[in-house]
């Protein structure tokens, strides 16, 4: 059975992320695109021809039974309100990060499709990085030793502001870099290295005429004594490397960040020969206690793909959800102790732990 699939918005994420993966899977018809936008509405034409082209989301709920499965990738401030119209009209769910822009609003959202027996996904597809898939990887075998200490960035030099909601938008579009590329680096975290008890942050404004945090730092301590240092930022004119993580007995260091993302925008397609393959240049190095010499760990390949084809497999019934949404209610809880720490300049404790409930740390 092959599972339809209406999608809302058609800006960055809409046309570089969702459309390309959603079509890339066999399970997965996308058969409408909403965009109230012309420009957009000839794009989305000529990149899915077979597409239903619709102007409002109410559209959408008009011809609901139509569809199966709806992908929001619209600006953050319509997250909530379209899911939870998706959701009471008896359809499964994708949603593009952030899912809320608090805990409680996430886990109401949880609630929602338990109560109407659908389906809840958010699009975390970081956790299909290259450099993650290859530090779980090194975590898994143990060649690390006990995991003490994850650094991880996603940070680039944009000394002049591009405009747009991210960077000037008003609070209820949640704009800024901690809710945006923190909110991966966060769930990489939680996913890497488990459960998070204390939190503390920087949260800055640098550029002028900006309103959203453009220089952010945000440190976690683990319960098992680990910590992570996660740092996002537009002002970083040294941007390297992208993740190290140290353990007991070694360390791995990753330099470049995956590639996927460029070559969803050159237009290249998954299933292309080299997908997910990494240039030369994006280096992993390993130092470990019985071979202390640096030396190449191999560098897996990323995998996008994977996310949609684990939705279609779970809206058939044959598998786990790629990301419980219960794990980006957690995740959502670290980001609103990291606002409260930088804002009152305090760490500030969780209880219970945020954790995730398949993380490969303890």
């Amino acid at each position: 059975m092959t599972l339809r699939v209406a999608l809302l918005g058609y800006g960055l994420a809409g046309r570089v992320f969702h459309g390309p993966l959603i079509t890339a899977e066999p399970g997965l018809d996308l058969a409408a695109i909403v965009t109230s936008n012309a420009e957009r509405r000839d794009q989305a034409a000529a990149d899915h021809p077979d597409a239903l082209l619709l102007a409002s989301v109410d559209d959408v709920w008009d011809r609901a039974e139509e569809f199966d499965l709806v992908v929001i990738a619209t600006a953050n401030a319509a997250h909530v309100p379209q899911a939870t119209a998706a959701l009471e009209h008896g359809l499964h769910v994708v949603v593009d990060k952030p899912l809320a822009a608090t805990a409680a609003e996430a886990q109401a959202l949880v609630d929602l499709a338990a109560a109407q027996a659908r389906q809840l996904h958010v699009f975390q597809n970081r956790r299909w990085d290259s450099e993650i898939l290859t530090a779980r990887r090194a975590i898994t075998d143990g060649v690390l030793g006990r995991p003490h200490r994850l650094e991880s960035r996603f940070e680039r030099w944009r000394p002049h502001p591009k405009g747009g909601w991210r960077e000037v938008g008003a609070p209820e579009d949640i704009p800024g870099l901690l809710y945006d590329l923190g909110a991966h680096l966060v769930d990489q975290a939680l996913h890497l290295m488990g459960p998070v008890v204390r939190v503390g942050a920087s949260v800055r404004i640098l550029r002028d005429g900006v309103t959203g945090d453009d220089d952010t730092q945000v440190m976690l301590w683990h319960t098992d004594g680990a910590i992570s240092l996660l740092s996002v930022s537009a002002v970083a004119a040294f941007i390297e490397p992208r993740l190290r993580l140290l353990g007991t007995r070694g360390g791995l260091e990753i330099i470049g960040l995956d590639t996927q993302e460029d070559a969803l925008r050159e237009g290249r397609l998954p299933g292309d020969e080299n997908w997910g393959a990494e240039p030369v240049t994006h280096t992993a190095t390993i130092i470990t206690a019985d071979a202390p010499s640096a030396r190449a760990y191999p560098r897996q390949r990323g995998d996008y793909p994977a996310y949609y084809a684990a939705v279609a497999a779970a809206l058939q019934g044959d598998g786990p959800a790629p990301v419980d949404a219960r794990d980006v209610v957690e995740n959502l809880r670290v980001i609103e102790a990291a606002a409260l720490s930088a804002a009152q300049g305090i760490e500030v404790r969780l209880e219970p732990p945020a954790g995730h409930r398949f993380s490969t740390g303890g």
